[in-house]
């Protein structure tokens, strides 16, 4: 089985809301790896939801050397509804790009299923972008699609080039709004 030892990425770019924690940010529990490892200052206490939480390395969906502070990134199979996905949240803006290894992962993952980036910007920042790398529909080399979404506007790119541009529905857009207002609200 494994164990996080000196890693700790997720206790910087996941949200925590009982701990009023926004992703992006180092958890103000956060403290320097002791002899047995170990990073957080509450871990005999801290909340459910980091008791609960196993990245997809240390569920062993990763190899070894794969561990988030080695990658750049924490990646989680994530099942929002009927849609499953892989979600990748960068360390650092770019890490996506700089990784060969994190572009290998999402390539495999990409085959079954959509792939979300999240970079740890600015959470509240409605106009943040992410990209989500739709699975591949063909096995002849077509064109690779993707989704590029800030704010509430989506553009699809077909190998890197955009062939599209929409709105998010009014009922989206709408729920959008509302979810940025209640975590300013909640954590600021």
């Amino acid at each position: 089985m494994r164990a996080c030892a000196e890693c700790s990425l997720c206790c910087t770019v996941l949200r925590v809301d009982e701990l009023r924690k926004l992703g992006g940010v180092p958890c103000r529990e956060l403290r320097a790896p002791g002899p047995g490892g170990g990073c957080c200052g509450i871990h005999q206490r801290r909340p459910s939801v980091c008791r609960a939480y196993r990245c997809l390395w240390l569920q062993g969906g990763l190899e070894e050397g794969d561990r988030p502070d080695r990658l750049g990134a924490v990646l989680d199979v994530v099942t929002a509804g009927a849609q499953t996905r892989l979600e990748i949240h960068e360390a650092q803006p770019g890490s996506f790009e700089r990784s060969p290894r994190l572009r290998e992962l999402a390539e495999r993952y990409r085959s079954a299923m959509p792939v979300r980036i999240l970079d740890v910007g600015d959470v509240l920042d409605p106009e943040r972008p992410y990209r989500i790398l739709l699975p591949a529909m063909s096995t002849d080399g077509s064109a690779r699609a993707e989704l590029l979404v800030q704010g509430e506007r989506i553009s699809e790119l077909r190998d890197g080039v955009v062939v599209a541009e929409r709105r998010l529905p009014w009922l989206e857009r709408l729920l959008r709004r509302a979810t940025i207002a209640w975590r300013r609200r909640r954590f600021r």
